[in-house]
């Protein structure tokens, strides 16, 4: 697996476990809830069962949310967690937590390329949380789980996110942690990278047609800079 730099003139970045650190933030909140039981757990320690329960329903939470979308129900479903956001559930004073060194990579990146989101979330929690690290200036474009009659791992939202940055598919970078954000970027006819800060394991990504694999995100400015 390689990718051909020199093609690449746009970069698309998923969120979820790519630029939020999502899966902790799932985590504390499953510690949060499972705490006043803690004595039920070894050493009273929740945080192993919480993170094997996050591993384990991130694949068939995948499947339904793409059925859902085939059957035409995944705008209804975005709409839901919008809602559930203008109500307030599960919020906390900091509800996202940002990957390590994500700031200072799109400070960098943003001198080199276009940038732009690609988010199978709902607008309004979408934006929450580029307002909440004031991240919204880096990017060219936003494509939300609303954008496009269709989401990720459809192309539509590569091909559309492509469109405002001027440039062609083709040329763009498709960075996640899913096999979808790599799906929708091979299916749309860009180079995909796949992160491992995320939910997705190295095997299912590099099933998925991954171009490369890196461990954290932020490590893609050493790809640029070195070359």
């Amino acid at each position: 697996m390689s990718i051909d730099f020199t093609r690449v003139k746009a970069i698309c970045f998923d969120v979820d476990g790519t630029l939020s650190n999502t899966d902790d933030h799932f985590v504390q909140t499953i510690v949060r809830l499972l705490t006043p039981v803690k004595s039920f757990f070894h050493h009273q320690d929740v945080h192993p069962f919480a993170r094997r329960l996050i591993l384990f329903t991130e694949g068939p939470g995948n499947w339904v949310y793409h059925l859902a979308d085939w059957m035409g129900w995944d705008d209804k479903i975005v709409a839901l967690g919008d809602r559930l956001y203008e109500m307030g559930i599960g919020e906390t004073d900091k509800p996202f937590l940002l990957v390590s060194g994500v700031h200072e990579m799109l400070l960098t990146l943003r001198d080199l390329f276009p940038l732009s989101i690609i988010s199978a979330r709902g607008r309004k929690s979408t934006f929450r949380f580029l307002f909440q690290f004031e991240l919204l200036p880096f990017f060219t474009a936003v494509a939300t789980g609303q954008t496009c009659n269709h989401t990720k791992p459809y192309p539509e939202p590569v091909e559309w996110a492509a469109n405002k940055m001027g440039v062609p598919t083709s040329s763009c970078l498709m960075v996640g942690d899913t096999v979808s954000d790599i799906l929708a970027g091979k299916r749309a006819g860009a180079q995909t990278v796949g992160v491992l800060c995320g939910f997705g394991t190295e095997k299912e990504l590099r099933k998925a047609g991954a171009d490369l694999i890196i461990k954290n995100t932020p490590d893609l400015v050493g790809l640029f800079i070195n070359k």
